[in-house]
């Protein structure tokens, strides 16, 4: 048995988060380590794909894998009692998968016989000159993604921090099934002006239709992910805001394969985290307002209520001292 620090993440326990949520995430974390090495195969062979026009093998992939991968992490999940832990590593187990059925159809395909003959040297030729032209796209990706993660820590630290992080994630999973079709739309702008307009508007489209059932559904969005009543309601409350998110997720993606087309990847990065410094900005003017605005003796009255409800309020221990 370890001390109580061995059991969740040092980051996590530093950043004052709960030790049931850092506890948990690091069960979660630990089944997800497959996946990084998945990840690391997946995106080129999807690429090599994409960019012969193969698409419809990736897809009926992913949606076998998806089919198989609810049953397995129900199974795992309830019938074997692996919980969190079951649900990342059939999470790594269904991306490495898609991995290796790509990878097969790639070797076994004739649509891909004259692109790729086999593991070769030559494929290292040039290699300088791409790294310099991606890592600014990996700068990019991390940003993007890194961002949205910031804003889960963050929640860890509020009053309640579990029903801010369930509230939170399910308004992100909304939000992030929004983000994939809009990154599905971002190939397309590559190709030229017009395309760019066009995709750009059908996207903002999809986006604005899809902000407006969500503010319409706003009272029953989170019992498709949970059961919980106070989940609920704070999900109700932040529905403009996700709202919000989604038009501008429907934009973003799409002005990002733009940018990632003309080799703007550093112009797109440096934006990204501007973007974060003016969000952060923005935020501390709100809360340095709000705190100077606050009547702090109706706070402490506030107070007071809520721990009266606890119980009998103890003697204070000097009361006899005067």
């Amino acid at each position: 048995m370890g001390t109580e620090s061995d059991q969740y993440p040092a980051h996590l326990s530093s950043s004052a988060t709960s030790p049931e949520i850092a506890g948990a995430a690091r069960l979660y974390v630990v089944g997800l380590i497959p996946q990084i090495f998945a990840y690391a195969a997946n995106f080129p062979i999807q690429k090599f794909l994409q960019a012969q026009s193969i698409v419809a093998p990736s897809a009926y992939i992913s949606a076998a894998t998806l089919a198989a991968h609810v049953a397995l992490s129900w199974f795992a999940v309830y019938k074997l009692g692996l919980g969190l832990l079951g649900a990342s590593l059939i999470l790594s187990l269904s991306w490495s998968v898609i991995v290796l059925a790509q990878f097969a159809y790639i070797v076994v395909s004739d649509r891909c016989r004259l692109t790729w003959a086999g593991f070769s040297s030559k494929a290292f030729s040039g290699l300088p000159e791409f790294l310099q032209l991606s890592a600014a796209s990996a700068v990019m990706l991390c940003l993007e993604t890194w961002y949205f993660q910031v804003t889960v820590l963050i929640a860890g630290l509020l009053k309640d921090p579990e029903i801010a992080l369930d509230s939170l994630a399910v308004c992100m999973s909304i939000s992030g099934w929004v983000f994939m079709v809009s990154v599905g739309f971002n190939a397309a702008a590559r190709a030229a002006a017009f395309s760019v307009k066009v995709v750009t508007s059908l996207s903002l489209i999809v986006a604005a239709i899809i902000a407006a059932i969500v503010m319409c559904l706003r009272e029953y969005l989170s019992y498709v992910f949970t059961q919980g009543e106070e989940v609920a309601r704070a999900v109700s409350s932040m529905t403009p805001l996700l709202a919000v998110t989604i038009v501008l997720n429907g934009i973003q993606p799409v002005l990002s394969g733009v940018a990632v087309g003309c080799g703007w990847q550093a112009f797109v990065a440096y934006g990204i985290y501007g973007g974060m410094i003016v969000g952060l900005f923005v935020q501390t003017l709100i809360l340095v307002y709000v705190t100077f605005r606050t009547d702090w003796n109706r706070e402490v009255r506030e107070a007071k209520k809520r721990l009266n409800k606890w119980g009998d309020i103890a003697k204070p221990l000097l009361a006899n001292e005067d």
